[in-house]
C-alpha cells in the first residue's frame, strides 16, 4: 500500500488551504454582497455566520482529513460505512464545478491580455457577448438547441490552462500543490494591494468607500422597515459558506495530508480570516473604482455597482477605459488577481477527484491525474461554446443551491446527529493545538448550521419552483439543473456500492476515530 503524500510545512497547508478559499467570489462577488445587504451593518451577520457556521465546519473537516487520513469518500467510509456516499457526492460536486469553473479562469486569463491594448473597446457589453462569447440569438431558447459551435479563441487558452493544471497535479502535493501556491498566494496578495493602492488614490473614491461601508442597520434587524431582514442573514451565510471552500470535500483531502500532530485550530483560525480579509480588501478595491466611475458618468454608485460576471467583464472593462492614465497596467492588475485566484482554488477542487479515485482504485498520483484531467478537459468542451455563459450559469446555480448547500447540510447532520464521532474529532483537534475549541463546537455543528443550511434550502426550492432561474427555458433549467444534480448524486451511488475498494483492508476500512 503506498504511502500517503504529506504537505512539507505547516504554511504550505495554509497557504494552500487559503489558495483554495481565496477564489472569483472573494473579488467579484463579495463586495456586492455586502454593498446590497447592509453596507457596514453586514458586518454583524457576516462574522456572525463565520463563527457559527463558516470556522465550525472548516475545523470539523480539517479534523476528519487529518484523524482518517485519506480522501473524503474514504475518511468519512473510516467513520462508518453509511457515510461513504456522501464523500462521493462531494467528489462529484467538485468535479461538477473543475468543468465549468475552468471556463472563467480563461475568460479572465484572455481579458488579462485583452488589458494591455483595451481590445475590448468602447461597448464592453458588446464585445463580451458578441465578440468574445459569441452567443448565437436562439441559444438554449425554446427555439432550439444553438450552442453556437466551439469558440476557438477559449478553447485554446482552455487548453493551456488544463496543461498547467496537469504539470502543478502531476508533480504531488509537496512538489506540485504547496509549490504553486507558495509562489502564487503571495503573488496574488501583492497583486490585490497594488490593484487597491491605485483605487483608493482615484477621484470619488470615498463615494463608493461610504456606499460600501456606511451601515444600514435597517437592513438586518427586525422592526427598521425592511420585512425580508432574515434575506440579509441567509445571504451572509451563504457567503461565508461558499467563499471558504466547505462542503465539498476540499478541506477534508487537504487535511488528509497533514502530520498527525499537525495544529489544526490555530490553522483554521488563520485561513478563516485570511480568506475574509482578503474579501475585505477586494471589497475597498472594487467599490473605490466604482466610486470613480461613478463621477466620471455623473451616476449614482448604485448605478454602476454588479457582481459576478457583469462586474468582472464588463463593468471593469468600462472603468479601465475611462483610467487617466495607466489603462493597461491597471487592467492587467484586476484580470491578473481574478487569474491567480482561480487558479489556485481551481488545482483544489481537482484534487479531490483525484484523491478519491487514487484511494478507491488504488492507482498512482500519474495515472489518476492523467484519467481525471483527461475526462474533466472533454466535459469541459461545452463551456467554449456560444452557450458556454448560459451553460456555466444554471450548473453554476443548481450545484451551489442544491449540491453544495444540500450536502453541507447533511454532512452536519449525520455526523453531529447520527455519528458518536464529533466529541472525539473536537478532543484530537485539541490536543495538537495551542488552543482549545470549547463544546460551542458541538452546539454550532448539532444545531445551528443544520437549522441554518435546512431553512437555505427551503428559501432555495421555494424561490425555485416559483419562476424559472434567471427565465431561462424549462427545458434547460430541467436538463442543465435538475438533471445534473440527479446524475451526480447517482454518480455518488455507483462510486460507492458498485465499485469495490482495491487492497483495503478490513482493518483499514473500519478504522474509527480513537478518543
Amino acid at each position: 500500500m503506498q504511502q500517503r503524500e504529506q504537505w512539507a510545512t505547516r504554511l504550505g497547508f495554509v497557504l494552500a488551504a487559503s489558495g483554495s478559499a481565496i477564489g472569483l467570489g472573494n473579488i467579484w462577488r463579495f463586495p456586492y454582497i455586502a454593498y446590497d445587504n447592509g453596507g457596514g451593518a453586514f458586518l454583524i451577520p457576516y462574522f456572525f455566520a463565520l463563527l457559527t457556521a463558516g470556522i465550525p465546519i472548516l475545523l470539523l473537516e480539517f479534523g476528519i482529513g487529518r484523524s482518517q487520513g485519506g480522501s473524503a469518500p474514504l475518511s468519512f467510509r473510516r467513520l462508518s460505512s453509511r457515510f461513504e456516499w456522501l464523500g462521493w457526492w462531494q467528489v462529484m460536486i467538485s468535479f461538477v464545478i473543475a468543468v465549468y469553473y475552468v471556463a472563467v479562469v480563461v475568460w479572465a486569463l484572455s481579458y488579462f491580455f485583452f488589458s494591455f491594448n483595451l481590445r475590448w473597446g468602447g461597448d464592453t457589453k458588446g464585445f463580451l457577448f458578441n465578440d468574445f462569447l459569441r452567443m448565437p440569438g436562439d441559444v438554449v431558447t425554446d427555439s432550439g438547441w444553438n450552442f453556437g459551435g466551439i469558440q476557438w479563441h477559449i478553447l485554446l487558452p482552455l487548453l493551456v490552462v488544463w496543461a498547467v493544471a496537469f504539470y502543478v497535479l502531476y508533480n504531488g502535493v509537496q512538489k506540485g500543490i504547496e509549490r504553486a501556491n507558495k509562489v502564487l498566494m503571495p503573488i496574488l496578495i501583492v497583486v490585490m494591494i497594488l490593484f487597491v493602492i491605485r483605487a483608493v488614490t482615484l477621484d470619488n473614491a470615498a463615494a463608493g468607500l461610504n456606499h460600501l461601508f456606511t451601515p444600514q442597520f435597517s437592513k438586518i434587524f427586525p422592526g427598521g422597515g425592511n420585512p425580508e431582514w432574515y434575506k440579509v442573514w441567509m445571504a451572509a451565510y451563504g457567503q461565508v459558506f461558499f467563499s471558504m471552500s466547505i462542503a465539498f470535500a476540499i478541506m477534508v483531502t487537504y487535511s488528509s495530508y497533514l502530520d498527525k500532530k499537525t495544529d489544526v485550530n490555530n490553522s483554521g483560525f488563520i485561513m478563516a480570516f485570511a480568506n475574509s480579509g482578503f474579501e475585505f480588501l477586494a471589497a475597498i478595491g472594487v467599490f473605490a473604482v466604482i466610486g470613480y466611475m461613478a463621477g466620471v458618468t455623473g451616476s449614482d454608485v448604485g448605478e454602476v455597482a454588479a457582481s459576478g460576471v457583469g462586474l468582472a467583464f464588463v463593468v471593469f472593462p468600462q472603468i479601465i477605459n475611462e483610467f487617466p492614465f495607466l489603462n493597461g497596467f491597471f487592467g492587467a492588475l484586476f484580470f491578473l488577481s481574478l487569474v491567480l485566484a482561480g487558479f489556485t482554488s481551481f488545482i483544489s477542487i481537482l484534487e479531490v477527484v483525484i484523491a478519491a479515485v487514487m484511494d478507491k482504485l488504488r492507482l498512482t498520483r500519474k495515472q489518476a491525474v492523467s484519467w481525471v484531467l483527461g475526462i474533466s478537459a472533454l466535459v469541459s468542451i461545452a463551456f467554449t461554446t456560444g452557450a458556454g455563459i448560459i451553460l456555466l450559469d444554471i450548473v453554476d446555480h443548481f450545484i451551489n443551491a442544491y449540491g453544495i448547500v444540500v450536502a453541507g447540510f447533511l454532512e452536519v447532520l449525520l455526523l453531529g446527529w447520527f455519528s458518536k464521532k464529533l466529541n472525539d474529532i473536537r478532543l484530537q483537534n485539541n490536543r495538537v493545538s495551542d488552543f482549545s475549541v470549547g463544546y460551542w463546537w458541538n452546539v454550532m455543528i448539532k444545531f445551528v448550521t443544520p437549522v441554518v443550511l435546512l431553512i437555505m434550502t427551503i428559501m432555495n426550492l421555494v424561490s425555485e419552483f416559483s419562476a424559472n432561474y434567471e427565465g431561462y427555458p424549462t427545458h434547460a433549467i430541467v436538463t442543465f439543473g435538475w438533471v445534473m444534480v440527479l446524475l451526480s448524486i447517482a454518480a455518488a451511488f455507483v462510486f460507492t456500492y458498485a465499485i469495490r475498494w482495491k487492497d483495503e483492508s478490513p482493518a483499514v476500512a473500519s478504522q474509527e476515530v480513537s478518543g
